[in-house]
């Protein structure tokens, strides 16, 4: 991932220093198991621990002639070990180190995401109580519907936020497998209890079954559950987006003193960050097919998975976090208009109480088709001609004729639809 999208300590999880150190530790933390099982030389553990070194410029180096990034690091981890180094990686292959070391990064890459969701929920709530009960107009397909209030529109994208962090503690948790079970995983050159030692460690579990590799499945979950992250992410942002446009501007994101919104037309505030995270929302789910793709293997093991996770283990999870961080400073700083959304709600002429006089109808005695009717045949006149609901219902003489001008009236409370507000509160921030 570019600099300009990236967080510095996401980012340092997958530079190669960190990942070179996990590849020791695997190694070294082996040895150490190899010793106690009587494999190798007690003292030849302690050496490997003592004097294990390396330098990234000299495996690049390695790599450039054998081809093999593995083989790299424990070329040049030998020439600092010496010759207690011939008991390094004993009975093991390349994938217990690659894919323990993998899910070592991903399972630190998850504890960043899960505190940058700790941010956003925090955001959420503490502008949902804020909003609890300011009105607002809530719209289906674009069109106004029915009033709700800007502390539930968040209060929703509180509890998707609420369901994301639980999918990642499980994501998480399935990942975090150590396999150090060598060539196509039967143990048969290692003792189980190395991969036990290993993963215990480094605060992984065993994989049952490895086959020389962690079964894929695992990682589509995980990949599968930053792109719904991702996808709760650009949900919010759409809103915030459209509530910025001109004609609603009913909440906007911050514009800071000197921020300049086009180089062409000074007057702009333009929605940049929301916008900004729709394309990040995109990178993340971008790696959830191709993670998919990956479950399906050669036999015990093939490489064709090992591109796509060099690319996007980090694209993905640093995309996610600097989305995740940016989303949270945008609802922190939210500017909220309750003024505008007040006359939103009013914009034409009451339509919003339409099922409100469609149920008293229904009440008084006159069947839902004909209530519909008689509704919808006064509305037609507020969205064609301009004209007022409420005074057009008390001029129906079929509407009167079963409703009274104070009952009418009485289902144009705005009130009447907050009444509820509590209950889903209690349900969300219980």
């Amino acid at each position: 991932m570019i600099p300009r999208y990236s967080r510095p300590e996401m980012a340092k999880i997958w530079e190669p220093e960190n990942r070179f150190r996990i590849w020791f530790e695997i190694e070294a933390h082996a040895c150490d198991a190899q010793a106690e099982l009587g494999v190798i030389p007690k003292e030849a553990a302690k050496e490997v621990w003592a004097k294990g070194k390396w330098e990234i410029a000299r495996i690049d180096e390695i790599e450039r002639e054998t081809k093999h990034d593995v083989i790299a690091f424990l070329t040049n981890l030998a020439e600092h070990v010496g010759p207690s180094a011939r008991f390094v990686h004993q009975g093991m292959t390349s994938s217990d180190v690659l894919d323990t070391c993998l899910a070592v990064q991903l399972k630190q890459a998850s504890d960043l995401l899960l505190k940058d969701l700790d941010l956003i929920l925090a955001a959420l709530k503490r502008r949902a109580l804020e909003h609890k009960m300011t009105p607002t107009i809530g719209r289906s397909h674009g069109i106004h519907a029915e009033p709700t209030t800007f502390g539930l529109k968040l209060a929703g994208h509180y509890a998707a936020f609420d369901r994301a962090k639980r999918r990642l503690i499980a994501a998480r948790d399935e990942v975090a497998t150590c396999a150090i079970s060598g060539a196509v995983g039967t143990f048969a050159n290692i003792d189980p209890k190395v991969e036990a030692h290993v993963a215990a460690k480094l605060g992984l579990k065993i994989e049952p079954v490895s086959t020389q590799i962690i079964p894929r499945d695992r990682h589509a979950m995980f990949f599968a559950t930053l792109g719904v992250i991702a996808s709760s992410i650009e949900n919010l942002a759409i809103e915030i987006r459209h509530l910025q446009r001109s004609e609603m501007r009913e909440a906007e994101e911050y514009f800071s003193p000197g921020q300049k919104g086009s180089s062409a037309m000074p007057h702009k505030r333009n929605p940049v960050l929301t916008e900004n995270l729709t394309g990040l929302a995109r990178i993340v789910r971008a790696a959830v097919t191709p993670a998919l793709e990956n479950v399906a293997l050669w036999h015990e093991r093939d490489i064709s998975h090992s591109a796509v996770e060099r690319v996007f283990g980090p694209d993905a999870t640093i995309a996610l976090d600097f989305a995740l961080v940016r989303l949270a400073g945008v609802i922190d700083k939210l500017i909220v208009y309750p003024e505008a959304m007040a006359k939103n709600v009013e914009t034409y002429g009451g339509l919003v109480h339409s099922q409100r006089v469609l149920l008293a109808l229904t009440q008084a005695g006159v069947s839902r088709e004909d209530s519909y009717k008689l509704v919808q045949r006064n509305a037609m006149k507020v969205w064609l001609e301009g004209k007022d609901f409420l005074a057009e219902l008390k001029a129906d003489p079929d509407v009167t004729a079963r409703l009274k001008p104070a009952e009418i009236e009485e289902c144009f409370d705005l009130a009447y639809h907050t009444k509820h507000v509590d209950t889903i509160f209690a349900r969300v921030f219980a």
